[in-house]
């Protein structure tokens, strides 16, 4: 789902004088692939020990949920490489443009006692659509979208683009459950496939859940620097 470069594209940069700063990963994940008998029995545990519930995003209080979204990653990513806090300006724009796209069967929170401490953010595999429109959505093309989107569902793909725990629920399993319920969900709602990622290099048990379900590297996005 995300763009990518030619390879050459790394020599030209590196003969610039760029130097690599950091390496994410984009998984690539399908239905027919096995996932691992130990990480289901692992979220199948955590779901009965926690006081755990998960749910799904509520569209009719997108506004709010969003917030919620705000306050996890801003305590999830707050010592990860590159983070930058999001704003509430961010946030007011983040529900605008998720309103057209966003399927709430996709979209998860993890709550304890009613209080958010995770989330996981899929979106419909766009491209999929806007392909059959040639990229152009005027003047016929926005109800083109909505039909394909809304009445006659032909996106097969999604791209897992966030998860995130708060630190003090880390090491649980819950993110096994947040993806375990992707999984899950996905094919009873029309979707077979998912590129999970971005994910840092450095993101040791990210990587391995998300292999441990049965996620295969698919994409190697790299950041430089340049030093001015």
């Amino acid at each position: 789902m995300n763009t990518y470069t030619p390879e050459y594209y790394l020599e030209l940069a590196e003969r610039y004088g760029m130097k690599k700063a950091m390496d994410l990963y984009g998984y690539y994940l399908d239905d027919t692939m096995p996932i691992a008998e130990r990480v289901v029995k692992v979220a199948e545990k955590v779901q009965h020990r926690e006081d755990l519930v998960i749910r799904k995003l509520n569209l009719k209080k997108l506004r709010e949920e969003v917030e919620k979204v705000k306050y996890i990653y801003n305590k999830a990513w707050e010592k990860n490489w590159g983070f930058v806090p999001l704003t509430d300006e961010e946030i007011d724009h983040m529900a605008d443009d998720l309103k057209m796209i966003i399927d709430p069967n996709i979209a998860f929170f993890a709550e304890v006692k009613g209080n958010p401490i995770g989330f996981s953010l899929s979106l419909p595999n766009m491209n999929e659509i806007l392909i059959k429109l040639d990229g152009r959505l005027l003047p016929t093309g926005i109800f083109k979208l909505l039909y394909y989107m809304k009445i006659h569902r032909i996106v097969k793909g999604v791209r897992t683009l966030i998860m995130g725990l708060i630190p003090e629920y880390r090491g649980r399993g819950i993110d096994n459950l947040l993806y375990l319920e992707t999984i899950r969900q996905g094919p009873l709602h029309g979707y077979h496939w998912s590129e999970m990622g971005w994910i840092l290099e450095t993101n040791f048990k990210m990587n391995r859940a998300i292999e441990a379900l049965g996620g295969r590297l698919h994409k190697v996005y790299r950041i430089y620097d340049y030093a001015l």
